[in-house]
C-alpha cells in the first residue's frame, strides 16, 4: 500500500559521474531496481551495458534492473522499503538545469523602427517622410477611431488609422541633418523611391560579388553532433533560453554546410554568448579541426581560458592561451604543439594572427568584440573568413557589420532572453558630486559588495584614487590601467577578483573580460569623452548577479558637453530594459548617421528615404540577384461601422498605445 511508504522516501544516493560504481553497487547483488531520468540517456546506457547492468523496458519483474529514459528532473529520491530508486543528472553527474523563464521578446529590429515619439521623423511606405505629432480620435463616416497625424510639407497633413501603422517606420538619416518633409500628393516621393529601388540594386550587385567569392570557396562540412557533443551540452547547468537555443542551432547549422559560416551572434553581457562559443569549438575539434578563439584584452583570453577548461574538464580536449601573460619560452612551446596537432583550442589576443602562428588544422575562428581590433587585424580576418568558418561575438555590433546583417548577406543571430534572476542595472546621469562618489561606495561595501571606479585618463588616475581615499577612508583601493607593466596588472586584477579590494580605480581597461560578479555598482567619471558602445559596455560589467546593480555616469559640471555627446550618455540612461545592446547598435547608428556605413553615394539616398526602407530595399534586391522571390506586402483595409479604438483608460500611455496599434496591424 502506497500508504504506508509516507514518510520513507530519502535522498538518493550521488555517484558523481561514476557510473561503473553504480552498475556494481545497484546491480543484480542487491536486489535493487533503479529508474535513471537524464538528458544523457544514451551514453548512459551504453556505460552500464558495458559494466554488465541489465537495461530493462520497464521496472516490472526481476530486480536488479535500470530503467533509462530521457529527460530532466531536477533532483531523484529512494524509497528502501520498495528497494526502488529514481535517479536524476544531479545524483549522476553532480549538476542539475535550472530552467529560465523565457521572457517574449519583439524582434529588436522590428522593435526600434517601431519605437517613435512625438516630435520624431518618420516614414510612410506611400507618402514619404513626415514628422510625427501625436494620436487623435475621431469619427469618420460613423466609424470611430484613433489616428496618427504626421505633418508634411507646408499645411499638410496625414491622419493615419490605427490600422494601418505598421506602414509607418522611425526615420533614421544622415548624421544630424534634418530630413527634407515631402509634399502630399503628386509624383515627388515616387521618383525619389525609385532612384533608391535603383541605387540599392547596384549595392546589392557589390555586396552579392563580395560574399559570393567566399561562398564560392569549398568550406568544410563537419559531421552532425556526436554523443560526446550531446554530453557537453547537457553539463550545461542552466537551461538554455529558447533563443540562445536558437542560435546554437544556427551556428551548427553553419558549421554542418559546406559553404564556410560567417555569423554574427549578438547578446548582451553575460546572456550566453560564451556558451554558444564553447559548444562551437567542440564540435569543431570532434570533426577534427582546430579551434581558435580571439579576443582584444589578456585579461579575457585568461577568462575565456578557465572557462574552457572547466566545460571541457571530462573531455580529451587541449586548451591552451597565447597571449602577453606567457613568457617567451611558454609561447615558444605553445607554438611548437599547435603545428603538431598537440593543442586543439588556443585562445588568445591578437598574437594569434602572428605570422609565427601556425596550425596543423584550423577549422573555426571564433571573434570576440571584433571592433576592438584594428585595420590590420581586420584585413587579415577578412582574408581568413574566405576559407573557413568563422564566428563572431559582440553586445553591440559595429555599424557596418550590423549593416551587412541586416540586409541579410550576413547571417545574425541575436541573444534577447535574460538570464534568470537578472535585474536592470539602475542607471545616473548626472555632474560629478563628491558626495554623490562616496555615497555609491558606502553603500556597495555595506552590502558586502566592491566597486569599478572608471578614470580614463592615466595623467590624473592616481590622484583621482589618492580622492576617493580621502573621501572613503575605510575602502581598500585599487590601481589598474593599460600602461602598467602587464604582471603588475595582471597581479591588480587578480587582487581585485579575489576581494583584497573594495576599489578598483582604472581605465576603460575594464571594458572587455573582467566577469566578477560582487562587483555591483560602476562609477565612470567623465562619460562624456566615451563613445556609446564604450558605456554601456562598462556598465554591462555590473549586474551579473541577481543583486541590484548601480550605474553612475558622471561629467563634469562646468564641461561644455557637445549634442552627440549628450545622446551618448542619454542613450545608455534611456536603455535601462535588459537586452538592450541590439537597440543601443541601433541607436549608435541613429548618432552616429548612415553615411558613416554605406560611404557618401549611398547616403544620399539614406538621407531621402529612411535607413530602415533603403536597407530593406538593399535585402529585396540580395533576394532577387540571389534568385529569391520577394512578395510584396498586401494591404487589406475593413472598414466597418464600429467604433475601434484603446481607449485610454485601458492604455493611459500614448506610446504604448502606438506600440500595441502596430502589432494588432500586424497580426496575419
Amino acid at each position: 500500500d502506497v500508504a504506508d511508504w509516507s514518510g520513507a522516501f530519502v535522498p538518493a544516493r550521488s555517484v558523481a559521474g561514476r557510473l561503473n560504481l553504480l552498475a556494481a553497487g545497484t546491480g543484480s547483488k542487491s536486489g535493487n531496481r533503479t529508474a535513471i531520468c537524464t538528458l544523457q540517456a544514451d551514453r548512459v546506457r551504453e556505460v552500464l551495458v558495458s559494466e554488465g547492468a541489465t537495461i530493462a523496458a520497464d521496472l516490472d519483474g526481476e530486480d536488479g534492473r535500470f530503467h533509462v529514459v530521457s529527460g530532466t528532473l531536477t533532483e531523484g529520491w529512494s524509497l528502501p522499503a520498495a528497494r526502488l530508486s529514481l535517479l536524476t543528472d544531479h545524483e549522476l553527474f553532480g549538476r542539475s538545469h535550472v530552467r529560465a523563464q523565457p521572457r517574449k521578446a519583439r524582434p529588436a529590429r522590428e522593435a526600434f523602427f517601431a519605437d517613435f515619439s512625438p516630435g520624431d521623423y518618420v516614414v510612410h511606405l506611400e507618402h514619404g517622410v513626415g514628422r510625427y505629432e501625436t494620436t487623435v480620435r475621431m469619427q469618420v463616416e460613423g466609424s470611430e477611431r484613433e489616428y496618427a497625424l504626421v505633418q508634411y510639407a507646408g499645411t499638410d497633413r496625414l491622419y493615419v488609422p490605427s490600422d494601418q501603422l505598421e506602414r509607418l517606420t522611425r526615420y533614421i538619416g544622415v548624421a544630424d541633418a534634418a530630413p527634407t518633409l515631402n509634399k502630399l500628393g503628386g509624383g515627388e516621393w515616387g521618383r525619389t523611391r525609385q532612384r533608391a529601388e535603383r541605387a540599392a540594386e547596384e549595392i546589392a550587385g557589390e555586396l552579392i560579388d563580395i560574399y559570393s567569392k567566399r561562398a564560392s570557396r569549398p568550406g568544410h562540412a563537419f559531421d552532425p553532433d556526436s554523443p560526446w557533443q550531446n554530453e557537453l551540452e547537457s553539463s550545461f547547468p542552466y537551461e538554455e533560453t529558447p533563443d540562445q537555443a536558437r542560435a546554437v542551432d544556427d551556428v551548427k547549422s553553419d558549421m554542418e554546410s559546406p559553404r564556410p559560416m560567417d555569423r554574427l551572434l549578438c547578446a548582451d553581457v553575460g546572456y550566453g554568448k560564451t556558451e554558444v562559443a564553447v559548444r562551437a569549438a567542440f564540435k569543431a575539434v570532434m570533426g577534427g579541426r582546430q579551434a581558435a578563439i580571439l579576443v582584444p584584452t589578456t585579461i579575457l583570453a585568461q577568462q575565456h581560458y578557465e572557462t574552457l577548461c572547466d566545460r571541457y574538464s571530462g573531455f580529451p580536449i587541449r586548451v591552451e592561451a597565447l597571449s602577453r601573460f606567457r613568457s617567451p619560452a611558454q609561447q615558444r612551446d605553445i607554438l611548437q604543439r599547435l603545428a603538431t596537432g598537440e593543442i586543439d583550442v588556443l585562445v588568445g589576443t591578437h598574437r594569434l594572427l602572428g605570422k609565427d602562428v601556425k596550425f596543423k588544422s584550423l577549422g573555426l575562428l571564433i571573434i570576440d568584440e571584433e571592433q576592438r581590433f584594428g585595420v590590420k587585424h581586420k584585413e587579415q580576418l577578412k582574408r581568413l573568413r574566405e576559407s573557413m568558418d568563422v564566428l563572431t561575438l559582440t553586445a553591440t555590433p559595429i555599424p557596418r557589420t550590423l549593416h551587412m546583417g541586416l540586409v541579410g548577406i550576413r547571417e545574425i543571430s541575436v541573444i534577447e532572453t535574460p538570464p534568470e534572476g537578472r535585474l536592470p542595472v539602475k542607471t545616473y546621469l548626472q555632474p560629478f558630486d563628491e558626495r554623490l562618489v562616496r555615497e555609491a561606495i558606502v553603500r556597495e561595501m555595506d552590502r558586502d559588495g566592491q566597486v569599478y571606479f572608471v578614470h580614463n585618463k592615466v595623467s590624473t588616475i592616481e590622484a583621482i584614487a589618492e580622492r576617493v581615499r580621502q573621501l572613503v577612508p575605510d575602502a581598500r583601493v585599487l590601481v589598474g590601467h593599460g600602461q602598467m607593466d602587464e604582471s603588475q596588472l595582471e597581479r591588480v586584477m587578480l587582487d581585485f577578483a579575489h576581494r583584497e579590494a573594495d576599489v578598483l580605480i582604472s581605465s576603460t581597461i575594464i571594458e572587455n573580460g573582467l566577469d566578477i560578479p560582487n562587483v555591483n555598482t560602476i562609477v565612470v567619471n567623465g562619460a562624456h569623452r566615451l563613445g556609446l558602445t564604450q558605456l554601456y559596455q562598462l556598465r554591462g560589467r555590473v549586474g551579473r548577479s541577481d543583486n541590484q546593480a548601480y550605474a553612475y555616469l558622471l561629467y563634469p559640471l562646468d564641461a561644455h558637453l557637445s549634442h552627440d555627446a549628450m545622446r551618448r550618455m542619454e542613450a545608455v540612461f534611456e536603455a535601462q530594459e535588459l537586452g538592450a545592446g541590439f537597440s543601443i547598435a541601433m541607436r549608435d547608428l541613429e548618432i552616429r548617421g548612415a553615411g558613416n556605413l554605406l560611404g557618401a553615394e549611398q547616403s544620399g539616398h539614406a538621407a531621402a528615404i529612411g535607413f530602415d526602407l533603403y536597407t530593406r530595399m538593399i535585402s529585396d534586391a540580395v533576394e532577387r540577384i540571389q534568385g529569391k522571390s520577394v512578395e510584396e506586402p498586401v494591404t487589406v483595409s475593413l472598414d466597418l461601422p464600429l467604433r475601434m479604438f484603446l481607449p485610454p483608460t485601458f492604455i493611459a500611455n500614448e506610446h504604448e498605445r502606438l506600440m500595441y496599434y502596430r502589432r494588432l496591424a500586424a497580426v496575419g
